[in-house]
């Protein structure tokens, strides 16, 4: 029980920043649930977690889709989500740990690179990112610091960018998480776990909507690389210990 409400408590504060920033749950919560469940039943867990709380977060600012910016990135990101979530499954819980912890941390530099170079996207080049973050995301699982800054170049801001790249990610989280289910990597146990934890995400989500955009884009910035930098180390730590 200590352990679920600690679980419970960090979702809470995730589903907050996610909120605010529009990215940032996964990264929060995915170490705290390795450590909590194993890295087999965390990223499984995690999947029907993000799938709850892209949901809420859609639902939170359902006006300000972009629905043609959402077409063009999620058809392609669908079938690649899919063909990520099936490499995932055969790869071993230490090296799960270790993808996940360097992919955290090279988003630092990644994030940066892509701002500095002032990226504006077409359609077919929003597709393509489509297509590469949704098999990213169904092997890595969190991809919100490139997908966040994507829609941000496609010409997307405040509410039309948070609730599209939460549109977007709801349909690849869907699409992982049947996938997991079509090979039996989710169990009734796990599912129910996500659901609960995924919960506490949401209520963090509709907290995190009387919040945003009051957020400094320096601050932003500067909260989204401690994220990620504080949990690709945790991750590197778990493969080590693994």
């Amino acid at each position: 029980m200590t352990g679920y409400l600690f679980v419970l408590i960090v979702g809470v504060f995730a589903g907050t920043v996610g909120g605010v920033i529009g990215t940032g749950s996964s990264i929060i919560l995915l170490p705290v649930l390795v450590f909590t469940f194993g890295p087999l039943q965390a990223v499984p867990i995690m999947a029907v977690a993000s799938m709850m709380v892209n949901f809420s977060r859609a639902v939170a600012w359902w006006r300000e889709i972009d629905w043609r910016a959402l077409a063009a990135y999620s058809l392609p990101a669908i079938p690649a989500a899919a063909l990520g979530a099936r490499t995932l499954i055969s790869l071993p819980p230490a090296l799960i740990d270790t993808l996940l912890g360097l992919f955290f941390l090279a988003m630092i530099p990644g994030r940066r690179f892509l701002e500095k170079r002032g990226w504006r996207a077409t359609w077919w080049q929003l597709a393509s990112a489509g297509a590469l973050i949704g098999f990213l995301t169904g092997i890595v699982l969190s991809t919100g610091p490139l997908s966040v800054p994507v829609f941000a170049a496609a010409g997307l801001f405040k509410g039309a960018l948070l609730a599209t790249e939460a549109a977007a990610s709801l349909l690849i989280y869907v699409t992982k998480v049947t996938t997991f289910q079509a090979l039996g990597a989710l169990a009734a146990e796990t599912f129910i776990k996500g659901l609960i934890i995924g919960s506490s995400l949401m209520a963090g989500t509709f907290v995190g909507k009387y919040l945003v955009m009051r957020m400094s884009a320096n601050t932003f910035a500067k909260l989204l690389d401690l994220m990620l930098l504080c949990s690709g180390l945790a991750l590197l730590w778990a493969a080590y210990r693994a």
